[in-house]
C-alpha cells in the first residue's frame, strides 16, 4: 500500500499525522508520503513530531515564498502539486487530510 496524504493546512498537518499513524498501526508495511504545502509547511516547523517527521515531504515553493529553512532530516520538493501528481501517476493513492 502507498498513501499520499496531503495536508495544505496546519489542521490538515494534524490530521495526516494522526491518519499515518493509525494506517502504519494496522499495516506496518504501508509507504506513507505527507505532501505539505501552504500554512501546513508553518505548522509542520512549528510543531515537529519524531514519530511522523519521516514521512513529511515540504513544498519548496512554500518555504521559499515565506522565507523559510526546511529542517535537516525532512525531505522537501520543488512543488507539491506536481510530487502529488507523478506518484499518482507511479499508483500511489491520494488524500486529502
Amino acid at each position: 500500500m502507498k498513501l499520499i496524504i496531503h495536508a495544505p493546512t496546519a489542521g490538515a498537518l494534524e490530521r495526516a499525522r494522526s491518519n499515518a499513524r493509525n494506517l502504519v498501526a494496522v499495516h506496518p508495511e504501508a509507504e506513507i508520503r505527507i505532501v505539505v504545502n501552504a500554512g501546513g509547511v508553518d505548522a509542520a516547523l512549528d510543531t515537529p513530531d519524531p514519530e511522523t517527521d519521516s514521512f513529511l515531504t515540504l513544498c519548496e515553493n512554500t518555504l521559499n515564498r515565506k522565507g523559510l529553512e526546511p529542517p535537516s532530516g525532512i525531505a522537501t520538493t520543488k512543488v507539491a502539486v506536481l510530487l502529488i501528481a507523478e506518484l499518482q501517476a507511479d499508483g500511489w493513492a491520494y488524500m486529502r487530510a
